[in-house]
């Protein structure tokens, strides 16, 4: 049985990974909230990357997985983003992915192959406007996976998952009307906006070892957007 982290993993695409990995996997969730967690066979753990050191948690010795799911959405024109807004969206998105890695390294070097799973946006394959912020940061993940990856092979593994809009909280201002959706929904291929359970079925499978020969991946879960051009 695996020992797997999930920093965040409360709501959302995270909830939705630990019901999945909940019955085969000593879970642990580091979160703010242990909203909705209470019925799942899992180890809470109260974590607020923001504020707090994940070297203070009660973790087991050996980490085999690692899956960051804290992130934002916060599209704007550029021209009404202050510095700020980008300084906070690296903060949580990349600066803090980092502090959680670093501090977790002797654990997961104890492993006989771990697995990190990280998460980054379709945008930063695709331009998309009002996405400055959200597409630097992520694209920040994008190559230090890379270059993380090329560093622990082959103890590590470690790859990202791009999803496109996806039905969750984050996403609530977009999704908030059934018109909204609809009109979300048409602009892929695949005529559906995402749900936590598709981009949790592929981090499953990426902290399994079912992926064992798979490393440095950006993997697109996005309905066809990032690829297929349908006009």
């Amino acid at each position: 049985m695996k020992n797997i982290l999930l920093i965040g993993g409360s709501k959302g695409i995270g909830l939705a990974t630990a019901k999945l990995l909940a019955e085969n996997h000593n879970v642990i969730v580091a979160s703010r909230s242990k909203e909705n967690l209470k019925d799942l066979k899992i180890k809470y753990l109260e974590f607020d990357v923001l504020n707090d050191e994940i070297e203070d948690l009660d973790l087991p010795d050996t980490l085999d997985g690692l899956a960051y799911f804290p992130g934002s959405i916060n599209l704007k024109p550029f021209k009404m983003l202050k510095t700020k807004d980008f300084e906070e969206e690296i903060q949580l998105n990349f600066i803090s992915l980092i502090k959680v890695v670093q501090g977790l390294i002797p654990k997961l070097k104890k492993s006989d192959q771990a697995s990190l799973v990280f998460y980054s946006t379709v945008a930063v394959k695709v331009g998309m406007p009002f996405h400055t912020s959200v597409a630097a940061a992520k694209g920040a993940i994008e190559g230090f996976a890379k270059s993380l990856a090329a560093e622990y092979a082959p103890s590590m593994r470690v790859n990202v998952i791009a999803p496109s809009l996806t039905d969750t909280q984050l996403a609530e201002k977009l999704l908030n009307k059934e018109e909204k959706k609809k009109k979300m929904a048409e602009r892929h291929p695949l005529k559906r906006v995402g749900n936590p359970e598709d981009i949790a079925q592929m981090t499953k499978f990426l902290l399994s070892e079912e992926s064992s020969w798979m490393t440095g991946q950006i993997l697109g879960i996005d309905g066809g957007l990032s690829s297929l051009n349908l006009q």
